[in-house]
């Protein structure tokens, strides 16, 4: 496993967890499938764990200011009892399915974006039961494939954030998320002795990235950035429900 493909692909899943972390959208979701080609997605998940939550530790510096507190304060709970779902399901609910399904409502929503008439749309207040669903939901996928970003961006894009408190929302939120799933993590025996010494050496590219994310986000124009947003969330949900539809399959 450890020859110059699997270090070649394991960097560069590294490298898109911390410009995630930057704030670059939806890219760290895109680590997991990466790292599938070389290992199972339940090893390469709890491999990228660790490094998810050592890149968080750079974004929440970078995002100190620049955050929603009402978004995180529905969320966050909402997201605990998503985690707690996932940990409780682990052996009984499908991994494909749970994916297939949070791909579909990804598709919807941005195709949604991308379609409808472009006619100014006023800023939505964060509500309460939407969030708490969205919350456990990006909770729960996080949990079972890291891809808790097409929930957080179907609740988050219609309240209209500015880009740079989009992106530390976000960062600030998944910190917790991933935090969070240390434990079940390590009790399922997806983290362990082993993985941690790869951990720590991929932790160096991933901790580099988080910068140059952060850097790309202040560069880029807010109407570019979210047209980034929008069309990352139809991609990615379209291959999650790729992903889940063969997984149901197979």
């Amino acid at each position: 496993m450890e020859d110059m493909g699997f270090w070649a692909i394991a960097g560069l899943a590294a490298v898109l967890v911390g410009m995630g972390k930057g704030g670059v959208p939806v890219v760290a979701m895109l680590s997991v499938p990466l790292m599938s080609l070389v290992m199972s997605p339940v090893m390469a998940a709890g491999l990228l764990l660790p490094i998810y939550v050592v890149s968080d530790a750079f974004g929440l510096y970078a995002y100190r200011h620049a955050f929603d507190r009402r978004v995180l304060a529905i969320l966050g709970p909402a997201a605990t009892v998503g985690i707690g779902l996932g940990w409780a399901t682990a052996e009984v609910v499908p991994e494909a399915l749970v994916t297939g399904l949070v791909g579909l409502i990804g598709v919807v929503f941005a195709a949604n974006l991308l379609l409808r008439r472009r006619v100014p749309v006023e800023p939505q207040a964060a509500r309460v039961l939407p969030g708490l669903f969205w919350g456990a939901a990006a909770g729960f996928t996080s949990f079972v494939s890291h891809a808790g970003a097409p929930p957080y961006q179907v609740y988050t894009m219609p309240l209209r954030l500015r880009k740079e408190v989009f992106a530390g929302t976000s960062t600030i939120l998944f910190a917790y998320i991933n935090a969070a799933k240390l434990i079940p993590y390590w009790a399922l025996g997806q983290i362990n002795i082993s993985n941690l010494k790869l951990t720590l050496v991929l932790c160096i590219p991933a901790s580099l990235a988080v910068f140059a994310g952060v850097r790309l986000v202040r560069v880029l124009p807010e109407k570019l950035f979210f047209q980034l947003v929008t069309w990352a969330l139809l991609i990615l949900s379209a291959k999650l429900v790729w992903d889940g539809a063969r997984g149901l399959a197979g």
